[in-house]
């Protein structure tokens, strides 16, 4: 067994965070950013049980600007 980094994506809907592994494609929730991220640990591993990776590239994230009718 090895342990590997990923990316953990947050985002609030409601009352719940949602959070997403966008190298594996997994999403969980929860109703702390915690238990969020605890949950998704959780499901990708379990994934990966699955559907094993070869090879994992990190993600390029960056902001952009656009205009929003207000």
């Amino acid at each position: 067994m090895s342990i590997r980094t990923f990316t953990a994506i947050l985002h609030k809907e409601d009352d719940i965070y949602v959070a997403e592994c966008p190298e594996v494609g997994t999403v969980s929730q929860g109703y702390t950013i915690d238990e969020a991220i605890t949950n998704l640990r959780e499901a990708t591993e379990l994934y990966l049980e699955e559907f094993p990776l070869q090879e994992v590239s990190k993600p390029l994230m960056t902001t952009f600007e656009a205009a929003v009718n207000v």
